[in-house]
C-alpha cells in the first residue's frame, strides 16, 4: 500500500515527488517509458529560476528526481495501462503489475501534436520545437516558421516577432480557424507572412543536426520549393495523456482534467499536477508549482483521513 502514487516523471511529477517524500510520505513514481516529460526534449532552459547561464531540459528534470530520491522517493520504469479510482484504496495498473496507493497524483503532461515526419523527430531540441515561449529566445534576429491555423499558432507566431526577423505561418488550409481578434492581430504584424494551401513536405538538414530549410509543396498547384529557415515552431496542438482515466477523472471535451480547486479532481484523494490540467501556460516553472501543490493537497487529505 502506497502513500502517495505519483504518474509521471517530468517537472510536475518530480516536484511532487520532493514535497512527499521530505514530508516521509514515500511516494512512488511511475516515471512513464518517456521519462522526463517535454523537458527530456528540450536542450537549453533559460526561464527557470536559479540558473542564470541556463540549464538542459534532461538535467533539470534529473536534478529534481535525485533530490526526490534523496529524501526516500521510489521510481518505477512503465507506463500505466488501467486505472480503478472508484474504490479506495484506488488501483493502478503499471504494465501488469496492480498497485494500491491512498492517493494519486497524475502528472502524465500532455504531448505535442507532430506532424509526423521522421527529420522533425530527429531534429526536437535542434531548430524545430513546440514551444515559442521556451525557444523563441534563441532565434533572435533568425527566420522563423510556424505550423498551425488556430489562436496557438497565431499567439505563438506574434509572439515569436519579437526575436526573428520574419516569421511565416503555413497553414494546410485556405481558411484559419483562429478566432477573429488573433487572426487580424497577425494580419497586422508587418513582420508576418502568411503561407496557405501549403503543407511541409521535409525539415532540413537532419545530418547537420540542425534546421536550414523547410520543403513545402502548394496544395492547389502541386509546385513544391524550399525556403530559408532557422528555427520551425509546430503549433498543431497538444493531446493531454489522460486516455486512460476516461470515465472516471472529469476532464473537458480535449481530454484536460477540469481542476476543481487547487489540484484537486473530482474524486476525493486523486489530484493533478501539470500539462495534464494546464493549456494554458504549459512552462516548467508552472509544472513545479503545480506538482508543489499537489503533493501539498495529498498530505492534508492523507492527514484527514487518519483522524
Amino acid at each position: 500500500m502506497r502513500n502517495v502514487l505519483i504518474i509521471g516523471s517530468g517537472c510536475a511529477g518530480n516536484t511532487a515527488a520532493v514535497y512527499a517524500a521530505r514530508a516521509n510520505l514515500k511516494p512512488l513514481v511511475v516515471s512513464g517509458r518517456h521519462a522526463g516529460g517535454q523537458l527530456s526534449m528540450t536542450t537549453l532552459v533559460e526561464n527557470f529560476p536559479g540558473f542564470p547561464e541556463g540549464i538542459n531540459g534532461p538535467d533539470l528534470v534529473e536534478n529534481i528526481k535525485k533530490q526526490a530520491e534523496n529524501f526516500g522517493a521510489e521510481y518505477m520504469h512503465g507506463d500505466v495501462i488501467e486505472a480503478q479510482l472508484s474504490c479506495h484504496p484506488f488501483r493502478i495498473n503499471v504494465e501488469g503489475e496492480w498497485i494500491e496507493a491512498r492517493t494519486v497524483i497524475v502528472a502524465s503532461g500532455a504531448s505535442a501534436r507532430w506532424l509526423g515526419l521522421e527529420s522533425e523527430q530527429r531534429l526536437i531540441g535542434h531548430g524545430v520545437s513546440s514551444c515559442a515561449t521556451c525557444d523563441g529566445f534563441f532565434y533572435r534576429g533568425k527566420k522563423i516558421m510556424v505550423v498551425g491555423g488556430g489562436d496557438s499558432a497565431m499567439e505563438e507566431a506574434n509572439f515569436l516577432t519579437r526575436f526573428g526577423s520574419e516569421v511565416v505561418v503555413v497553414h494546410r488550409r485556405d481558411q484559419f480557424r483562429a478566432s477573429k481578434i488573433m487572426l487580424d492581430r497577425v494580419r497586422r504584424n508587418p513582420k508576418i507572412k502568411l503561407l496557405t494551401n501549403t503543407v511541409v513536405e521535409d525539415i532540413l538538414d537532419a545530418g547537420q543536426h540542425l534546421v536550414t530549410s523547410v520543403k513545402l509543396r502548394d496544395t492547389a498547384t502541386g509546385v513544391v520549393w524550399e525556403q530559408d529557415v532557422d528555427g520551425f515552431f509546430v503549433a498543431i496542438g497538444h493531446i493531454p495523456n489522460t486516455a486512460v482515466f476516461k470515465g472516471q477523472i472529469e476532464t473537458d471535451a480535449d481530454g484536460y482534467i477540469v481542476s476543481k480547486g487547487g489540484a484537486r479532481t473530482n474524486i476525493p484523494g486523486v489530484f493533478h499536477a501539470g500539462d495534464v490540467q494546464d493549456r494554458a501556460y504549459r512552462q516548467a516553472v508552472t509544472a513545479a508549482g503545480a506538482g508543489c501543490m499537489a503533493a501539498i493537497e495529498a498530505e492534508r487529505f492523507l492527514e484527514a483521513e487518519a483522524h
